[in-house]
């Protein structure tokens, strides 16, 4: 038997635009590391340093872990349901991910490829589970993971949320589900205020001459830094829940769906578009020798300008094909077969 990919026609397309969304902050994340930008010293950059730990730092990729999860579940059931070796395929396509991310780490040693491939076959036993069971064990893993500020072993307990959400068939049925999306959206978002305002109280002094500090001082210092991070993660999952649903509420108009569509686009080439996130850095960051150089406000410009080069490329190339060019080829080493990557002129 030819085992097939899924039609693009079956593409839950809320789920695009939430990966183009994500990937919007991760790249806010990852380009400091990458550029070897040092601690903020202007006032600047200080706010911008602290606008990411409050708003940034791990949201972004808490919202690709759920949706990890998601994809995880449609992949699996999609497969089972054209009577295809689902777990042979998925485990393909698992491999092939963890390869993508070997290589990437060479390149980006924070990279979550691997980590998604790792924590995906941990997961495969879970997919044969009841969903109520998911969503106890994955919720009591979050909370664990985030308040102890585990962020590395964060993504499977978010998988398995992700899973439990696809069991639920949440995403293929919103319209069903709008008012308690907004009912769960608003106390997301009153948590995240108190979450924020609690957070600001261990904000860092600014400017800090630390030869002149007592050892009182310094230690008081040192556990404000801690804190501020720690917070900011231990209180990550509701604030993502807050951007998924904002997300989510909005594209239930028109308006906005026509507004965010880039990102539709931008989020159904999000393998492609992550991986060139670490190129297009590095890139700029050796061609014009600005590693080591850059000050962090300065990294917001060149995030930007990735923003729109991305983002017009990814609407241009879906125009013309079915995938982005990362995508076609994990899709012909999951199932072994070329599917036809140019679009058909009456498509």
């Amino acid at each position: 038997m030819t085992l097939q990919p899924t039609d693009n026609n079956k593409r839950i397309d809320t789920l695009d635009y939430l990966r183009g969304f994500a990937l919007l902050g991760i790249i806010l994340v990852n380009i400091p590391a990458l550029m070897w930008i040092a601690p903020p010293q202007f006032a600047s950059d200080i706010a911008y340093s602290h606008f990411l730990t409050l708003f940034i730092e791990g949201k972004f990729f808490i919202i690709f872990s759920f949706l990890f999860g998601i994809g995880f579940y449609l992949f699996l059931s999609r497969a089972m349901a054209r009577n295809d070796r689902a777990y042979v395929l998925f485990s393909r396509r698992l491999l092939i991910l963890l390869l993508m991310g070997i290589i990437h780490f060479f390149f980006q040693p924070g990279e979550a490829l691997t980590v998604y491939a790792i924590f995906g076959f941990l997961a495969l036993p879970f997919y044969k589970v009841r969903k109520e069971i998911n969503v106890i064990i994955g919720l009591i893993l979050l909370a664990l993971t985030a308040y102890f500020g585990m962020k590395i072993f964060m993504p499977f307990p978010l998988i398995l949320l992700g899973l439990a959400t696809g069991q639920y068939h949440l995403f293929e049925n919103i319209p069903l589900h709008r008012k308690k999306i907004l009912i769960a959206t608003i106390v997301m978002f009153l948590v995240s205020i108190g979450s924020w305002l609690y957070q600001w109280q261990y904000v860092p002094t600014v400017n800090v001459d630390i030869d002149q500090l007592s050892r009182i001082q310094l230690e008081e210092h040192i556990t404000n830094m801690e804190q501020f991070a720690l917070i900011g993660l231990q209180f990550s999952p509701f604030v993502s829940a807050f951007y998924m649903g904002a997300v989510i509420l909005c594209l239930q108009s028109a308006l906005f769906q026509q507004l965010l569509s880039p990102l539709k686009a931008y989020g159904r080439m999000a393998l492609t578009n992550y991986l060139g996130q670490t190129a297009l850095i590095l890139i700029i960051g050796h061609t014009f020798q600005l590693i080591g150089q850059l000050r962090f406000i300065e990294s917001l410009w060149i995030c930007l300008g990735i923003y729109v080069f991305q983002l017009i490329c990814s609407k241009l190339w879906l125009h013309y094909f079915r995938f982005g060019p990362l995508e076609w080829l994990w899709r012909m080493g999951t199932y072994w077969t070329v599917p036809p990557l140019r679009k058909r002129k009456d498509s």
